[in-house]
């Protein structure tokens, strides 16, 4: 649990109250700042006081004791509430804290973050402490509890225990429960899931579906089941559908279902112009995607959209919190709000000029405010770099199945026919087949196979960044898999490029060998880099970062590799299981 449950102290409190006495100065004065008032519907000018991280005074007044105040002078400035980032992954080769700074200098000062990599490669003692390292940061950080790994895992019934699943859902940092991938199971029967959802609901905390392409009936029943929201509608039809049985709806605009533009278009042409019920968000996508904005880059395209200027806040501030239950907090410009404030030039901007979070500037006039976010010792959080201590030889290149995996899309598999010789270690570059592995980190396992649509020249490629947070091995030449793999080794972690024996791109990921340790502008970069080689050597898609990730995803159609090995998903079976080594 967190150390301290409350938000303010009662001795806080007091100091609070003290400014309106006449006793305390504010620690800033936003002073003719013309603010959206959600309440009203309007822009409206006052007088904005601010004890260190809260809002303490909005209104015509000024303070009586203004000696240790900075005064600011809002004119021609309009100011918005931080925005809220509902559906983060913050594990997507960044981490939280570098999502979080990176995306500060946008507007984005609260974020709803997947806890997913943490449950899975963290013991509960090490997961908390990095969480309550995120409550002292600028940005304000919150959790979901996953009920499932969205994968085949060996020791499901250990990572996923009713005792974890239950402390993470008590955890005062944690909002949410889902989002429900698993959801075909708790319709087939699953009890335990159906258990931890009640216990979510009866800590007042919402649960988030994960259902693409649901039918009205299948909606209706996770609604009876106590799901809240949706963040998978692809069609105007599809939020519709959504809307009518009580959902909350995300609306959503990622580096592989970039649908926002679309889905308003669509609403709007089906006569839906009430907004209340939307959020947005970016679904955890790539740093690269985040190169010319985050949830300030949606709220432009909803004003370009014809979404009233309101509105197109609205979804990213105020409808959010009032989802979770966090209006007295977050949302909106009131008295007695944390003090997270967005400065822009003009209404139809939403890109801030000047950013607070928690009454910190960390944004001004146009420039990121350096040494705000602090700086933590992963190691105390227990992501240290990645151990390998085994070996892999030709002995595990053994490549003798009837079928492989055919890449449809970035991230939907199906399974084909192998018709051609796989005896050789090197493959032609006349076709996109290449040989895949997956790996048990500890060495203990292996699933080969064949792999189609990935690329047509790539020598080896070796990733930790994977879903389950084992090892993925491709490539033409068994060679270069191999060197990839050592290579990979050496460095703790990370994704690393080889072609004809020689390092095309590495990018090291010495946090748990899944995520990087670097400021998110030097990750853009690498990131943008290895997709261009990527592509470049045959990647036809949109996304190889999302495919890496989403090769063992079991909540994605129709075939999958996993820890427990080839997995049919429709059928719900292990087709060739993992082989021990």
């Amino acid at each position: 649990m967190l150390d301290q449950r409350y938000r303010w102290k009662s001795k806080i409190l007091r100091k609070h109250v003290a400014v309106l006495n006449g006793e305390k100065s504010p620690t800033i004065i936003l002073q003719n700042a013309t603010y959206l008032n959600q309440t009203l519907r309007k822009w409206i000018v006052a007088n904005i006081w601010i004890l260190e991280d809260r809002i303490v005074y909005v209104g015509k007044d000024m303070p009586k004791i203004i000696a240790q105040c900075e005064i600011v002078d809002c004119e021609n400035q309009f100011l918005v509430p931080g925005y809220i980032e509902a559906h983060a992954h913050p594990f997507q080769i960044y981490n939280p804290l570098t999502l979080a700074q990176y995306t500060s200098q946008f507007g984005t000062t609260t974020l709803v973050n997947d806890n997913l990599m943490l449950a899975m490669h963290l013991d509960k003692k090490k997961a908390f402490t990095l969480m309550g390292f995120m409550q002292d940061i600028p940005s304000t950080i919150y959790w979901w509890c996953r009920y499932d790994s969205q994968t085949e895992l060996q020791n499901e019934e250990m990572v996923f225990s009713h005792s974890n699943v239950k402390n993470w859902i008590q955890h005062d940092a944690v909002l949410q429960g889902g989002e429900l991938t698993a959801w075909p199971k708790l319709l087939d029967g699953d009890d335990m899931m159906l258990h931890w959802m009640q216990e979510t609901k009866r800590m007042r905390k919402k649960i988030e579906g994960h259902f693409p392409g649901a039918s009205e009936k299948t909606l209706a029943k996770m609604m009876l089941l106590g799901v809240d929201s949706d963040h998978e509608a692809m069609t105007g039809k599809e939020v519709l559908d959504r809307l009518l049985q009580g959902y909350m709806v995300s609306l959503r605009y990622s580096s592989i279902r970039p649908d926002l533009p679309k889905l308003l278009d669509e609403i709007h042409h089906l006569g839906i112009d009430q907004y209340d019920k939307f959020m947005l968000t970016t679904d955890g996508s790539p740093s690269y995607f985040y190169e010319q904005g985050h949830i300030d880059y949606l709220i432009r395209i909803a004003l370009e959209k014809g979404v009233p200027v309101v509105d197109a806040y609205n979804m990213a501030t105020s409808n959010i919190a009032k989802y979770y239950h966090l209006e007295h907090l977050h949302g909106n410009i009131a008295t007695g709000r944390v003090a997270n404030i967005n400065f822009l030039a003009n209404e139809k901007n939403p890109t801030p000029i000047s950013v607070l979070a928690k009454g910190v500037w960390v944004k001004r006039n146009g420039k990121e405010v350096e040494g705000i976010y602090p700086t933590i010792d992963w190691k105390d959080c227990g992501l240290n770099p990645i151990q390998i201590n085994w070996d892999l030889s030709y002995n595990d290149m053994q490549f003798s199945m009837p079928f492989g995996i055919k890449m449809e899309n970035s991230v939907i598999t199906k399974p084909y026919s192998i018709s051609m010789n796989v005896s050789d270690n090197k493959l032609s570059e006349e076709h996109d087949e290449c040989f895949f592995m997956l790996l048990d980190r500890q060495g203990k396992w292996r699933i080969n196979t064949l792999l189609k649509g990935f690329s047509n020249a790539i020598g080896g490629l070796a990733s930790s960044y994977t879903g389950d947070g084992n090892i993925i091995l491709l490539g033409k030449d068994q060679c270069d898999m191999i060197k990839a793999f050592n290579r990979l080794k050496e460095i703790g972690g990370g994704i690393v490029l080889i072609k004809d024996g020689k390092i095309l791109i590495e990018l090291s990921l010495p946090l748990k060998g899944l995520m990087a340790d670097i400021p998110l502008m030097s990750l853009i970069k690498k990131e943008k880099d290895l997709i261009k080689i990527i592509k470049e050597l045959g990647f036809a898609y949109e996304d190889p970062i999302y495919t890496l990730a989403f090769f063992s995803a079991t909540h994605l159609p129709y075939i999958r590799i996993t820890q427990k090995g080839l997995y049919d998903v429709l059928n719900k079976n292990v087709l060739f299981p993992a082989i021990m080594r």
